[in-house]
């Protein structure tokens, strides 16, 4: 298992992406690594776009990022509500000074813009949120799969596995 010993953590809102989420974590898990999910209440069952419920372990605010190896955002509309806290731009800042991987998919693009770590950086996202990630001052690729160092990108569902293939080798990397 190439990512025994990795820690990572994922954010969560109600209406987060059903995929987005799910796919990641079990793509991870599989590997190894341990993957935490961290909403703004602990112990909540938030529920996905399509129905598929996922229980935080922790709140944002709990969540210590020297203890985590990356940080995963899945989209939906979830990530509108996750960009919100402070807690989560925090780690986000965080996690992007020290290089440690970083991954997006799909509207999960605003908690990074709002973390204002984008800037000369390529990604890509939906194309829904293209304008507002080129107004950050991000180069924006249509392509299923940006990575730009430790910044790991995705479009859409479709593109999961090429976005956790990549992002995993990131992630072994770090």
């Amino acid at each position: 298992m190439r990512l025994t010993g990795k820690k990572v953590l994922s954010f969560i809102h109600h209406e987060f992406e059903d995929l987005e989420l799910w796919y990641p974590i079990l793509r991870l898990r599989e590997e190894g690594a341990e993957v935490d999910i961290a909403g703004e209440e602990a112990g909540v069952d938030y529920i996905g776009k399509y129905g598929v419920p996922a229980t935080s372990n922790l709140s944002y605010g709990e969540a210590l990022a020297k203890e985590y190896d990356a940080i995963l955002v899945p989209g939906g509309w979830a990530p509108d509500k996750i960009r919100r806290f402070p807690e989560v731009l925090k780690l986000v800042r965080y996690m992007d000074d020290q290089k440690k991987p970083i991954g997006q998919i799909c509207h999960a693009g605003w908690v990074l813009i709002s973390a204002n770590i984008l800037k000369g950086r390529k990604v890509t996202s939906t194309p829904g949120i293209k304008d507002d990630m080129v107004n950050v001052g991000a180069e924006w690729l249509d392509e299923p799969v940006v990575v730009d160092g430790h910044l790991v990108s995705s479009q859409r569902p479709p593109d999961l596995p090429d976005y956790l293939r990549e992002f995993i080798k990131v992630l072994e990397k770090d």
